[in-house]
């Protein structure tokens, strides 16, 4: 617990923020998902966006990363390149994980987009994502431990027939990018640290409709499913309150390609 940063009010202010700066571009990139646009095109967007808010795209040349956002397509699990002949096609998935620096804060949130209509298996690793996120945050409030958010989303999207990414993890954040504590999607309850209010990190399961295991392309950042199955993610930036958490990085309305069938669960 000694290396985790309890954010104060202030702190809280300024990553809520940060956190709607980095929301409003990701809208923005909603608006532009059709078939025909390339990755490039989203990156150009977001880097462009990102400055006329007053912030700064936090992946371009972090630790090398070339571009401004990360655009994971169908089987690329995490920390896809954007490129130029990368263009999206009808019936394609795409997780955009926008992460902005706004005056030392970061923000940080991405979204599974539907390009065009899906097939079943899509929606459906799709949903679980998006479902998975949402019971992990259910999960989240002072007291409670950080494995009961892992059990959370394992149970379920276990239960869905579909698997839970072990290799890359949510995080903390603040002033720095991935600090303290590292938040597993998969657990057992009961298990790890107690969460303590002003605690901020993402949740940010990664699930795939096949096996758990990824590879590393020669790029040294393109995380893929092993099997070449699809992947879908979502993920918010949240701080710990007495009773449950803040998300901070709240959307003010549906995402057009990527809420269409978020009443998928009610069936």
């Amino acid at each position: 617990m000694s290396n985790i940063t309890i954010k104060t009010p202030r702190e809280i202010e300024a990553l809520r923020k940060a956190g709607e700066v980095t929301v409003a571009t990701l809208m923005g990139v909603d608006a532009m998902i059709r078939p025909g646009i390339s990755t490039e095109d989203i990156n150009h967007f977001v880097h462009e966006d990102t400055l006329r808010r007053g912030a700064r795209p936090a992946p371009l040349n972090y630790h090398g990363f070339p571009k401004s956002v990360c655009t994971s397509v169908n089987e690329v699990v995490c920390h896809g390149i954007p490129n130029d002949k990368e263009i999206l096609e009808p019936g394609d998935i795409i997780n955009v994980d926008v992460t902005s620096i706004l005056d030392g804060y970061y923000g940080d949130t991405s979204v599974t987009f539907y390009v065009g209509d899906p097939s079943p298996e899509a929606k459906h690793v799709t949903e679980v994502a998006r479902r998975s996120l949402e019971l992990g945050i259910a999960e989240v409030r002072e007291g409670a431990r950080l494995g009961d958010i892992g059990a959370a989303i394992q149970a379920f999207a276990e239960r869905e027939g579909c698997s839970v990414v072990r290799a890359f993890v949510g995080h903390g954040i603040g002033r720095v990018f991935h600090e303290a504590p590292q938040v597993s999607h998969v657990g057992q309850r009961g298990s790890g640290m107690r969460l303590k209010a002003g605690m901020v990190f993402t949740i940010e399961p990664m699930v795939n409709l096949g096996t758990y295991e990824v590879d590393i392309l020669d790029d040294q950042w393109t995380a893929v499913t092993r099997d070449g199955r699809l992947s879908a993610q979502f993920e918010h930036t949240l701080v710990v309150t007495k009773h449950g958490c803040e998300i901070l990085t709240p959307r003010p309305g549906p995402l057009a390609n990527s809420d269409r069938f978020s009443t998928y669960w009610s069936r």
